[in-house]
């Protein structure tokens, strides 16, 4: 599974030829300067929730793909109302079957407002199966007892978790999250973006070595098989 970074807490991977692009925030983040959104493709675009830092891009690149965007129901109407109208609207608890997998909704323990102030509905993370590979996004979140239920969906190859502290999890509380969803394979989000949520990023690799797990910081635009 091929799975690249945007910065921040944008991320795409590539299941069954199809390009899953989540949370895209690019334009307004300056480090991901070296990255163009204009042309980052996607079939499909994931929202886990309405606060700008994840939803920026999202009508720009929507409009000009044609990608279908996953969200909230909330999201799902107020993209409608930006004019995007190839929209998936879900919520917590709820699964559906895509042409490349099944994804499921799960809790995620955030907040959730749209850029004009609206409110965006419940935060979500997101379990994907598929032929080629498993993996849970969390989204935004603190740690939850709720993701020790993951393990009872799907064995993960791989999760996406932040990592940032003050808005989210930190590094001990992402280490613990790992374990609650029985997963080895950790890839740090939202850190460093803002002034809030800078890191040191050998301490929170030590902290996931430590417990025999791996946790992986890649830069704007790099890129990994998973």
């Amino acid at each position: 599974m091929h799975f690249t970074s945007y910065g921040h807490s944008c991320f795409s991977v590539i299941i069954k030829h199809k390009k899953i692009l989540f949370d895209p925030f690019i334009t307004y983040n300056e480090l991901a300067k070296g990255i163009d959104a204009a042309s980052v493709e996607a079939d499909y675009i994931f929202l886990s929730h309405g606060h700008e830092d994840h939803i920026a891009d999202c009508v720009a690149i929507a409009t000009r793909t044609g990608a279908k965007v996953v969200c909230s129901f909330e999201i799902h109407m107020w993209l409608n109302r930006q004019g995007v109208t190839n929209t998936h609207p879900m919520n917590t608890g709820g699964k559906w079957s895509f042409d490349f997998g099944v994804v499921k909704c799960v809790t995620a323990h955030h907040s959730s407002g749209l850029p004009d102030g609206t409110y965006g509905g419940n935060p979500m993370g997101f379990v994907f199966t598929s032929e080629e590979g498993n993996f849970y996004y969390s989204g935004d979140t603190a740690l939850t007892l709720d993701m020790q239920l993951i393990p009872q969906y799907t064995a993960l190859n791989f999760s996406v978790l932040p990592i940032g502290d003050n808005f989210t999890m930190d590094a001990a509380d992402a280490v613990q999250a790992a374990k609650f969803i029985q997963c080895r394979k950790i890839i740090g989000v939202h850190y460093d973006t803002f002034g809030y949520i800078k890191i040191d990023h050998e301490a929170a690799k030590q902290l996931f070595a430590e417990q025999g797990l791996q946790l992986y910081l890649l830069s704007p635009g790099e890129s990994m098989e998973l």
